[in-house]
């Protein structure tokens, strides 16, 4: 795979100087971010404070689910962007950007805002209880330890996206007094649970993520993460074990005037000299407040005026493109 550490396009950035350096760290570390999102869409991002047994012990406890009997998974079934089992044959990413392939190898626990809105008609939209299986009591803790730390880390990652494109710090995070926010965790097992992978199949299909930023925890897999390059097309995702792969999603570069590129990416399949390959990814799908119009900022930062969109229709749409009906 790529070294992340000497990668020009996917740099890796260490959160602490950022958090606790001199202006000068600061103002380099906000250019080299700049720089990043415009070729790639995609940062590794190290000193961020999250404790790594809390994942280890998200995904011991998340494989105790998916290897359960699909008779007892199916009790927890649900819809793609609702709370969940989301089963194999459920989404085909590659819909989104209007590719073409079989649906994706993968099953996912997926997860969102845990506490109602004031308006029923966005709690009608965005808003039901999480359902979390009886089978692994644990994991509801872990996940909501998790996700808090990950509500830190997402406003902290806006914040510098403000000022790396030379506005106010809260540029973004004005946005997210009340955000809503996905969480998968995805399960990419072997060939021995998904049999032989079709001509065109993908764990996840190439697509890019809908809303501001995502924060992927990830592991090393030969049939793992790829990000599209204009230099290099399809490339291996670099890889620090003590890092977090963040990519900037459809709405953040929209509110950027495509000054900054939503990540192309996917998922390879399980290798052919390496079948029973077993990767599991936890994903943090960043988002903002409902009804927040994004509005492309303008000349010289932003590149492109796009039409002013409310960010949770836009949202909305995408999540039914990728819907497997």
């Amino acid at each position: 795979m790529t070294d992340a550490l000497t990668d020009p396009r996917i740099p890796t950035i260490d959160l602490r100087p950022w958090l606790h350096g001199d202006p000068a760290a600061r103002a380099r570390i906000a250019r080299t971010v700049d720089e990043a999102l415009q070729t790639a869409g995609f940062l590794l991002v190290t000193g961020h404070g999250v404790d790594p047994s809390l994942r280890t012990r998200i995904r011991e406890a998340a494989r105790t689910f998916f290897t359960l009997p699909v008779e007892v998974k199916e009790k927890y079934a649900a819809r793609v962007g609702g709370r969940g089992w989301l089963g194999p044959g459920t989404e085909a990413n590659g819909y989104a950007e209007g590719t073409e392939t079989p649906p994706d190898l993968k099953e996912s626990l997926t997860f969102a805002t845990q506490e109602p809105f004031e308006d029923p008609e966005i709690d009608a939209e965005w808003y039901a209880p999480n359902v979390w299986p009886a089978q692994v009591p644990e994991l509801r803790g872990l996940c909501e330890e998790y996700l808090a730390r990950m509500a830190e880390l997402e406003n902290r990652l806006l914040s510098l996206l403000g000022e790396a494109l030379g506005l106010e710090p809260d540029f973004f995070t004005r946005h997210m007094a009340r955000p809503t926010y996905g969480f998968n965790i995805n399960w990419y097992p072997g060939t021995d649970v998904i049999g032989e992978p079709e001509p065109g199949q993908f764990r996840i299909g190439p697509h890019t993520d809908f809303g501001t930023v995502t924060i992927l925890d990830r592991q090393a897999g030969r049939g793992g993460l790829q990000v599209w390059t204009d230099e290099g097309g399809w490339e291996d995702a670099p890889y620090d074990p003590e890092a977090f792969t963040i990519n900037i999603g459809d709405l953040m570069a929209r509110w950027t005037g495509d000054r900054w590129r939503s990540g192309r990416h996917r998922v390879l399949p399980p290798p052919v000299d390496a079948p029973a390959e077993e990767l599991m990814s936890l994903v943090y799908f960043g988002e903002c407040t409902p009804g927040t119009i994004v509005e492309s900022v303008p000349a010289p930062v932003g590149r492109v005026a796009y039409e002013p969109v409310d960010s949770h229709v836009y949202l909305r749409q995408k999540l039914d493109s990728i819907t497997v009906n």
